[in-house]
């Protein structure tokens, strides 16, 4: 988390938009302050930064201690915080991305990564709440935009030949920057995943595949989810033809006790099949899970049992270096 923080701390520095010259200043006082700690020194800059929104926006701060009998300020309307929230994060890049790894199955080795997007914030919100604000402000794709400039900025450090899976929503991926972004990102179009974010529209596809078509023809690749409410998965199955479809933890949670669970997992195997796509396990959290998943076919998996997220580059590189280690010994050691 250090070196992200220094590095988007870097590039705010090096801005030279007049209109931000004060908060650089700021920020620049704050490193003074805290050289050794560049965590901190975002955290602050968030909070001063948010503040400062809110106060131009009508938000007066309720003073601890007031009198009773004061006039209490009219409360800012949810909406109008949100997006002051939203729109701190995206001026000042508060985004760093953590990977977490994806092993081969039955072998182990570290094949690829997740990127999941956290948030230097101080209130600890989780990532799904940030971006589901962000969408009810009409910012969602900005902020979608901007956690995936993130992960590809920081995926330069994670080794080859390992690929990288980029969580999109399907309005987003048919966004016509997406293309630009994968494309100077220099990473081969070949070690880029995208992982579909929820159901696709059936208004969507006229879109979504043309625009991801070229791309794919260069060898990126689509993933979707399998556990979709319904026929929805199946419908995204058969109009995409995904190359990786993902079972999540509702399918994965005590599948080796499940004949039920077994079932359904196998379905999706097939469906796979039919469509040429390979099978990944998500959330997988024990040794029995994982010997049944392996047992069922799936190709890869991931989860805390076989590594958890990281936003440090020696973990990353220390995932590669320890793949005859683990394929010697088993991914479940």
């Amino acid at each position: 988390m250090r070196w992200q923080a220094h590095q988007i701390i870097t590039e705010l520095l090096a801005e030279s938009d007049p209109a931000s010259q004060w908060t650089r200043t700021r920020l620049r006082a704050l490193l003074e302050a805290h050289p050794d700690n560049p965590e901190h020194v975002l955290l602050e800059h968030l909070t001063a930064t948010t503040e400062l929104a809110n106060a131009e926006n009508g938000a007066i701060p309720v003073v601890v201690g007031q009198s009773r009998a004061a006039a209490v300020p009219e409360p800012v309307p949810f909406t109008r915080r949100s997006r002051n929230r939203i729109e701190a994060i995206l001026a000042d890049k508060m985004l760093m991305t953590a990977f977490q790894p994806i092993r081969r199955l039955p072998a182990g080795n570290v094949i690829g990564v997740e990127a999941l997007t956290r948030f230097v914030s101080d209130d600890g919100a989780s990532a799904d709440h940030w971006f589901t604000e962000a969408e009810s402000v009409g910012l969602g794709t900005d902020l979608e935009l901007a956690a995936l400039h993130g992960a590809l900025s920081a995926a330069q450090a994670v080794p080859d030949p390992m690929f990288i899976a980029l969580n999109l929503t399907p309005a987003t991926c048919a966004d016509p920057r997406i293309p630009g972004l994968l494309e100077h990102s220099q990473l081969a179009m070949d070690r880029i995943v995208i992982d579909l974010n929820g159901p696709v529209p059936l208004d969507q596809y006229p879109s979504l595949t043309p625009a991801i078509a070229p791309l794919r023809r260069r060898g990126l690749r689509i993933a979707v989810n399998g556990a979709e409410v319904g026929f929805t998965s199946m419908d995204q199955v058969l109009e995409l033809h995904p190359d990786i479809i993902k079972l999540d933890r509702s399918f994965i949670a005590g599948i080796e006790d499940s004949p039920g669970q077994r079932l359904r997992a196998a379905a999706m195997g097939e469906l796979a099949r039919h469509v040429g796509a390979v099978i990944g396990a998500q959330g997988v959290e024990t040794p029995e899970e994982l010997q049944a998943v392996t047992e069922l076919g799936m190709a890869a998996a991931q989860g805390y049992l076989l590594g958890r997220p990281s936003v440090h580059p020696l973990d990353w590189n220390a995932w590669i270096r320890s793949e005859s280690e683990t394929a010697a010994s088993g991914p479940a050691s």
